[in-house]
């Protein structure tokens, strides 16, 4: 299911009248004028025929950066940001956007199985993208979970930034959660959470042994959103290839027990992901982070936005993307679709499409630097 704004008709401008501002500099991402143009064009006034393949929304507007100061620098020189506000323009940008919805048949299918396996579990684990950690959280787990024990695992530590995962740590801690930061590919972080699991499940067998019943081994279920790294994070722990692991969303579509030598359980499950997602900014990021299927979203709009929050991430920004692409990506004008458009015709002789794949495997692979998409929000 692609994304696409056929039969959609939208008015070329909307204009809206903002205080006016006065600053000696300005940047180029900045307007200082009595009134800014929050442009939401089509790439014709007309209506977009069904048979056109890339995005037509010209994805511009939104709140204007808020961590510059005196109009050249930035608020923190570590690459703070507003979240709130980025994650508000985020919202606007994507509301002309069809929403992403993916729920396919296997993930039905052993969503009632895995909760019935769930209750037999000793400690839960759950997996989410250090990049998007509230994106990947389900909003149903603490319901399912209860009262057992749980470990949450950010894995992907090595796609962030050491003060993103400082701040992740600190937020967690203050819940009361423990935290194990991971990297299923290269091992970090398996062997860490192997033996948390078993010291947390150690009053299983002092109950057993209590009634005369002999030990057996912890059971943990490890659970989270599709592509998100269960199967790479379990194959580390075994030290082999026992789990089918694959760079992309629903590989895993059986429920699976696997055992870490004689005292440990685990069950490796599909990915987990709400039969509706309500809310399309996290939908943007699981697209964004490929841990959703890429036949709910439309590549183009997505890639656009992408474009448009790292140009307010100041640990990228338009220079970051310049040393890339050698394509400017500032100036008043400046649209995510327009970058996008001139990276098609720059390397892909103009397909939309494949560009903002290029586009999205940079930002997979970790090619803008260690860039996070969320941030704790405040206690």
């Amino acid at each position: 299911m692609s994304i696409q704004s056929s039969g959609l008709r939208l008015p070329p401008t909307i204009t809206t009248t903002t205080a006016t501002t006065t600053s000696k500099t300005s940047h180029p991402l900045l307007f200082h004028k009595k009134t800014k143009s929050i442009q939401m064009c089509l790439a014709s006034s007309a209506v977009v025929h069904p048979s056109q393949t890339s995005s037509s929304i010209q994805i511009v507007g939104g709140k204007a950066p808020n961590w510059y100061s005196n109009g050249t620098t930035y608020e923190g020189a570590d690459g703070d940001i507003n979240w709130p506000d980025l994650d508000a323009d985020l919202q606007y940008w994507s509301r002309l956007l069809r929403p992403v919805q993916w729920y396919p048949g296997h993930i039905a299918k052993t969503d009632k199985e895995l909760k019935e396996q769930l209750k037999l579990m000793d400690v839960v684990i759950e997996v989410r993208d250090a990049r998007i950690p509230l994106a990947t959280g389900h909003p149903q787990m603490e319901a399912w979970i209860g009262n057992r024990k749980r470990i949450l695992v950010l894995n992907r530590e090595d796609m962030i930034s050491t003060a993103d995962r400082n701040a992740w740590a600190h937020y967690f801690a203050n819940q009361g959660t423990k935290v194990v930061f991971a990297n299923g590919k290269l091992g970090m972080g398996a062997i860490k959470l192997g033996r948390l699991a078993k010291s947390m499940a150690v009053n299983v067998n002092i109950k057993r042994k209590s009634k005369g019943l002999l030990p057996r081994a912890v059971r943990a279920g490890i659970v989270g959103y599709p592509n998100v790294g269960k199967s790479s994070l379990i194959n580390r722990l075994l030290k082999r290839r026992l789990c089918t692991a694959a760079p992309r969303p629903g590989v895993t579509r059986h429920l699976k027990w696997v055992h870490f030598g004689n005292d440990l359980e685990l069950l490796d499950s599909p990915g987990i992901i709400p039969m509706r997602i309500s809310d399309q900014t996290s939908a943007i990021k699981l697209a964004i982070c490929d841990d959703i299927g890429e036949r709910s979203y439309n590549v183009a709009d997505v890639a656009a936005i992408l474009v448009q929050m790292l140009m307010r991430i100041p640990t990228v920004g338009s220079k970051a993307l310049y040393q890339r692409y050698k394509i400017i990506a500032e100036g008043p004008g400046h649209s995510g679709k327009i970058f996008i458009d001139k990276l098609a015709l720059q390397m892909f002789n103009g397909d939309v499409h494949q560009a903002s794949f290029r586009l999205l495997t940079d930002f997979r692979k970790g090619k803008f630097g260690w860039v996070a998409l969320e941030r704790p929000p405040k206690q």
